[in-house]
């Protein structure tokens, strides 16, 4: 029998590397995902690990040519796309399972979007998102929530109040489909939202890089698929 392979461990690095290989070969995704996680019995947990994680070698590659670094961006307006960033901060400090994926980008599992009603955590990750945009000196900043999400409003105002406090120029608002918008921007986009990196010339995975250099990854749930080398 195969064992459930859980979410980590060398079963899930073999199942991420068959899916991989099915990528890079054209199979279609979900079609793969299936056949993989059917093969290594994964469990729903580990088959988001693969699905947010693991992706064809020629689209990472031009995901990563996207990405940039925040410190590259000072001074610059900058977009965010607001709930995405603060689950992936809040599913870190909540103990919840990441993966840094082939593209670069460090997502969050938890596939909780549309059921967010935010956590004890929030605030949390809105004071180390506003200190880390305050350090790397860029805006002004655009912060775009997810108007059908509960409370939306009320998060955005939130937002507005702790980037400021800061010293950060910042507009903060809950619209009907922050996607629209953030495509529209002229300036890069701060998400990992893998839709938005695909169509824009600048993303930047200002989540991911608090994740790596403030709440020491090495201490959080954090999954690396890809081999080294």
């Amino acid at each position: 029998m195969v064992r459930r392979s859980g979410s980590t461990g060398a079963g899930l690095l073999q199942a991420a590397a068959d899916f991989r290989y099915l990528l890079n070969r054209g199979y279609p995704r979900e079609a793969s995902l299936t056949l993989v996680g059917n093969r290594y019995d994964l469990d729903r947990t580990s088959r988001q690990l693969l699905h947010r994680g693991v992706f064809a070698q020629e689209v990472a590659q031009a995901r990563r040519a996207r990405l940039r670094p925040l410190e590259e961006l000072a001074g610059r307006a900058l977009a965010l796309d607001g709930h995405n960033v603060l689950i992936t901060l809040e599913s870190a400090l909540r103990g919840l399972p990441l993966v840094l994926a082939d593209d670069g980008f460090i997502r969050d599992v938890a596939a909780i979007s549309r059921a967010y009603r935010g956590s004890a955590a929030t605030s949390r990750a809105l004071e180390l998102l506003a200190a880390y945009l305050a350090r790397h000196q860029v805006g002004p900043l655009t912060v775009l929530y997810d108007a059908p999400l509960k409370k939306s409003g009320e998060l955005a105002r939130l937002t507005a109040k702790v980037l400021s406090a800061r010293d950060l120029f910042v507009t903060s608002r809950a619209v009907p489909v922050p996607e629209r918008e953030l495509l529209a921007f002229p300036g890069p986009v701060a998400t990992s939202d893998t839709h938005l990196i695909d169509l824009k010339d600048l993303v930047v995975d200002v989540a991911g890089e608090i994740i790596r250099t403030v709440l020491h990854p090495q201490d959080l749930k954090v999954l690396k698929l890809l081999p080294e080398g």
